[in-house]
């Protein structure tokens, strides 16, 4: 061969190869994702409505845990775990924590657990325990049924995180209005009805996770809306709307993955609601907005990944042994169970007074922040939040790590109603917040904000 020849051929097959880098875009991150089916088996109790009186004997829709792993090019890890039930209780949370602490040393900051909120998904440990009067053999289930869940939530974010690869984010924004306020004012005080008038967040924030060819992978999408588009009076499991939702997305983009993520939905629910057809409606929709924001401006989310947690203590509102000894004698059976557990607190000389209330943030570089709140949190706080953040690209989700209560406003708490004060013995807990909750929270929110780097508007200052 020609000397002259050689040397092109070598010149041309390297120009191939470099072209042929060239035309795939660098990735930013490494991304895993995996799922595990956290459907329990049948018949089983379900939990949200006081009002079941037997445990639900099928299946209609497979409930799962889905995780996303993210690592930054210095290394920085997290993991988002969604799943398809009514809540967490926080020894479940913090034991798939310690587990993945302990096996892959992920930090609690590192770590968002995340629930849809379904209706119709299984009884998960002490979570809503006062709703229940279970006899030994139905609890020892509700047991190890919680048991194998918190094997599978750190199962499903160690793989994970074991199947990283190269990935880029984006992130982007759609609507859809099937979420209305349910707080609805009455010469009575505040009833569970519809408030068209009332406060609501329809957006849909959705982040894309793609390869390095632009394929997608994943994406995960959120709403601020109860999963209760089916009542007290269904008896199948599945994941409402966000399971309806999660499955059209993933049959239109094959191989990708849908992950909802629930948002500030406390005081919002689905309407008109009580059908089957309502839910698989308002999923197509879901699905739908997430598609048109995958289609639409999606603005590219860069490394680093920084993240923080801040745990913050809440009162309750002053009250006395004379209160739950009074419950104790009343007709109402669920404020017996709770006045029983108050008591026993009061015998033990510890009076529940306050609570610890955990909330976590997640920051990547300057183009989109996840600020994870526990509990059931009205939209409130996701409004608030945005207002006093205006330079951040920020998602405010509710029912993280565990959800232990709903989480009032100082607005929704002086209306009194359902979700300040009625709602509270179903959770076993003494009674309404003090009037400090919403401050104590806000507090909360600008210190593990700053720690992340975020910075409110000049307009709010810091709290």
């Amino acid at each position: 061969m020609n000397s002259i020849f050689a040397k092109r051929l070598a010149y041309l097959a390297w120009l191939g190869f470099w072209l042929a880098g060239a035309a795939v875009p660098a990735a930013d991150f490494q991304a895993g994702v995996a799922r595990a089916k956290i459907t329990p088996p049948t018949p089983f109790w379900l939990s949200g409505y006081a009002a079941r009186t037997n445990p639900a004997p099928v299946v209609l829709q497979d409930l799962w845990a889905k995780a996303l792993a993210l690592r930054d090019p210095q290394g920085h890890r997290v993991v988002i775990v969604t799943m398809d039930l009514i809540g967490l209780p926080r020894n479940v949370a913090d034991a798939v924590a310690g587990r993945l602490h302990q096996r892959l040393k992920l930090n609690r900051a590192d770590l968002l657990l995340n629930c849809s909120h379904t209706h119709c998904g299984p009884t998960v440990g002490r979570n809503l325990s006062v709703m229940f009067d279970f006899d030994e053999a139905e609890a020892r289930r509700v047991v190890q049924y919680a048991d194998s869940l918190t094997e599978k939530l750190a199962r499903v974010a160690e793989v994970a995180l074991q199947n990283l690869s190269p990935a880029n984010l984006a992130a982007g924004k759609s609507e859809v209005g099937f979420a209305v306020n349910r707080r609805a004012p009455t010469p009575k005080g505040v009833r569970l009805g519809v408030n068209t008038n009332g406060p609501v967040d329809h957006s849909v924030p959705v982040l894309r996770v793609t390869a390095p060819d632009g394929s997608l992978r994943a994406a995960l999408f959120g709403y601020a809306c109860h999963n209760t588009t089916l009542g007290g009076d269904f008896y199948q499991i599945n994941g409402d709307y966000a399971g309806h939702a999660q499955a059209e997305f993933e049959a239109a983009h094959p191989g990708a993955t849908g992950m909802f993520l629930m948002l500030c939905g406390g005081d919002a629910n689905p309407n008109p609601r009580g059908k089957l057809e309502n839910a698989r409606q308002y999923g197509s929709e879901l699905a739908a907005a997430a598609a048109r924001a995958l289609a639409g401006e999606m603005r590219p989310v860069r490394p680093p990944i920084r993240t923080a947690v801040e745990v913050v203590r809440l009162d309750f509102a002053p009250h006395t042994r004379a209160t739950f000894e009074e419950e104790a004698q009343g007709k109402d059976k669920y404020r017996q169970r709770r006045a029983r557990l108050m008591l026993t607190a009061y015998d033990q000389g510890k009076p529940v007074r306050e609570m610890t209330y955990p909330l976590q943030a997640i920051r990547f570089n300057q183009d989109l922040t996840l600020l994870a709140l526990s509990g059931e949190v009205v939209v409130d706080y996701n409004l608030r939040a945005r207002q006093e953040f205006p330079g951040e690209n920020l998602v405010v989700a509710g029912y993280c790590h565990e959800v232990m209560c709903y989480i009032p406003s100082k607005r929704v708490l002086l209306e009194g109603g359902y979700e300040p004060v009625d709602s509270m013995t179903y959770y076993g807990m003494p009674g309404p917040f003090a009037e400090t909750v919403e401050e104590r929270i806000f507090a909360g929110i600008h210190k593990v904000l700053k720690r992340v780097g975020a910075r409110p508007g000049p307009a709010t200052g810091a709290k």
